[in-house]
């Protein structure tokens, strides 16, 4: 899967980066699978569990950190690639049919499945709607994305990418604008405080904003067709560096020579981040505490998003074929997740069993049966066409192109 979704072959190096974004997607479904469980003064999922856990709450807090922003850096490495493997046309044209046909396609199914879960939560005491205003229909740019936003946006930050790129060769026939951002880049990447220097924006970003609250990190655009700022601000450093790094490949090997510290340092600054944001979350305290917060976050994002990313290079390295399986397959999971884990949510709240119980049935009854659609219904389908690049069940040439990606 060397773009989004699949497709072209990539050369061994990369496979830990290919992981690293199927694990990014389906930690998206472990998060929203904690979502009933996390301890609010006020209900802000569709139900609330009736054994909530600390526990969750803390791994809902961590997933949220880094998870998107490493999304979307791997997402911008591997636009490059693919825009300079295939061309303007022919990368305007996959992501059409890979990130903007799925959006379009699955938002009315899914959002007509997950209305009708919210429906039957609302008969349960702790169910329903969250408080606060909710329209319908809403009006525009108001517009419930859901989950699926993250498709709306990198269509927005792929129009930016090419928009940028054609200003700047333009500009710079010379190629010397060009060279100096490389030198840049380059520079940033081998500075042990990278981290520290893109963490910037977004420490502003969330300075900016009064009403920020640490527990939910960069505001999702979830409900609206203007993205926000701080997820401009936030995912869009983290594309733009992504396509960036790509024209410098090897600089990527400096995260793996510094996993460790930059793991050690992430496991710190969230410590920090979560003593500052409160357990259970409250609203933010005195300017002092919200600055500190801001800075705190804003550097755990950035040293864990390098930390995962080292890791997997570091560990992650070689082929395998359980993690390009899990890798495929984890564009259908995520985008067909949450109507599922949301009505176990419901189906599961008001039985008294212990929290770690219903929280691994959630996830034990929910993976199996995704999985097993997309191995049915999808890997060798038009979807799977669709959403991952054709694929062949004849085994010797699925040999043939494993050995043609090392």
């Amino acid at each position: 899967m060397a773009e989004f979704g699949g497709g072209s072959p990539v050369p061994e190096r990369l496979h830990a980066l290919d992981a690293v974004r199927g694990f990014a997607l389906l930690l998206g479904i472990v998060l929203h699978a904690t979502l009933s469980f996390v301890p609010t003064p006020t209900r802000f999922w569709i139900i609330q569990d009736s054994h909530t856990s600390i526990t969750l709450a803390v791994l809902f807090f961590v997933i949220h950190v880094f998870r998107m922003t490493t999304f979307f850096l791997i997402a911008g490495f591997f636009a490059h690639m693919s825009f300079h493997r295939r061309g303007a046309r022919s990368f305007i044209r996959d992501r059409l049919q890979r990130i903007a046909l799925p959006l379009l396609v699955g938002w009315p199914i899914l959002f007509t499945a997950m209305s009708l879960v919210v429906v039957w939560a609302a008969s349960f005491p702790q169910g329903g709607l969250p408080p606060g205003p909710r329209n319908w229909p809403p009006v525009l740019p108001r517009f419930p994305l859901t989950h699926l936003w993250f498709l709306y946006v990198l269509l927005e930050l792929y129009a930016a990418a090419l928009l940028l790129r054609l200003m700047t060769v333009r500009l710079d026939g010379s190629g010397r604008i060009r060279a100096g951002i490389d030198r840049l880049v380059a520079l940033v990447m081998r500075n042990p405080l990278a981290p520290a220097i893109l963490a910037v924006p977004i420490g502003i970003a969330f300075a900016a904003d009064p009403k920020w609250l640490m527990w939910f990190g960069v505001r999702t655009p979830d409900q609206s067709l203007l993205t926000n700022l701080q997820a401009v601000v936030g995912f869009g450093t983290a594309f733009g560096f992504g396509w960036l790094l790509h024209r410098q490949i090897d600089l990527i090997r400096i995260l793996e020579r510094r996993w460790l510290l930059n793991l050690v340092v992430a496991t710190a600054l969230i410590a920090a981040s979560l003593a500052l944001a409160g357990m259970p979350p409250r609203p933010p305290g005195d300017i002092v505490t919200r600055l500190a917060g801001c800075v705190c976050y804003a550097l755990a994002i950035w040293t864990t998003t390098f930390a995962v990313i080292g890791l997997a290079l570091r560990f992650l390295a070689g082929y395998s074929a359980t993690r390009r399986y899990l890798a495929d397959s984890s564009y259908w999971l995520y985008l067909i997740h949450l109507p599922i884990v949301m009505a176990l949510q419901v189906a599961l709240s008001p039985l008294d069993w212990p929290w770690p119980l219903k929280f691994a049935a959630i996830l034990l009854v929910a993976l199996p049966v995704m999985l097993v659609s997309y191995q049915l219904l999808v890997r060798y389908s038009v979807i799977g066409a669709v959403l991952n690049g054709r694929r062949t069940r004849n085994p010797s040439h699925a040999a043939e192109l494993i050995r043609s990606q090392t």
